[in-house]
């Protein structure tokens, strides 16, 4: 049970919340103006790419920052539709494998963990998502990784490092989010495939 409130996740939802409407207004927008026209522009095309683009981020990342009650639950179907957003026209392709109700809180879990496989598939790949009956199991294949081990490291310590930067956050945010579910990960790092399981 937590004594204080975390207010990262809390500023995180705060945050997204608040640019989730600016966002879609923009985007419906640039629908109207394709529907007078009659057909996309490549400017208008450039303009909606990137406002779905933004929309599935901002998604993304009010599950993965944000604050998950305890009681908190997440469909399958958002998850999914999240990810598929979010990946679509990129280098990597994610599978998504689970029950059709799940808690919010490991949805979280599982977001900032794939950020971390993300940073390290760079150059494209797969990675397949499930969460089975014992717990989840992550697997990213690729044929050239790029992994930074001292990051990699962060995921098992109980305290953030002194010194990350903006992009690499997820990883220390890890091991709290595992502290919090009473889960321990388990890492294994090969030259083309890495496999996390919690």
């Amino acid at each position: 049970m937590q004594d204080k409130p975390d207010l990262a996740a809390l500023i995180g939802s705060r945050i997204c919340h608040d640019l989730i409407s600016p966002i879609g207004a923009i985007g419906n927008g640039v629908e109207l103006l394709m529907m007078e026209r009659g057909a996309a522009s490549p400017e208008l095309a450039l303009i909606a790419e990137s406002v779905a683009h933004a929309n599935a981020r901002i998604r993304f990342f009010r599950v993965a920052f944000g604050a998950a009650g305890q009681d908190a639950r997440i469909a399958r179907g958002e998850v999914v539709s999240i990810l598929t957003d979010m990946m679509r026209g990129g280098r990597l392709q994610v599978e998504w494998i689970s029950p059709s109700e799940l808690a919010r809180s490991e949805v979280k879990l599982a977001f900032l963990l794939l950020q971390c496989l993300e940073t390290a598939l760079a150059y494209g790949g797969r990675i397949r998502i499930e969460r089975g009956e014992t717990g989840w199991l992550m697997q990213a294949e690729a044929a050239r990784l790029k992994i930074d081990p001292a990051l990699w490291e962060v995921l098992t310590e109980r305290h953030p490092p002194a010194e990350i930067g903006a992009a690499q956050v997820h990883f220390a945010l890890v091991p709290e989010a595992l502290a919090q579910q009473g889960r321990r990960l388990v890492a294994e790092l090969k030259e083309s495939a890495i496999r996390l399981s919690f």
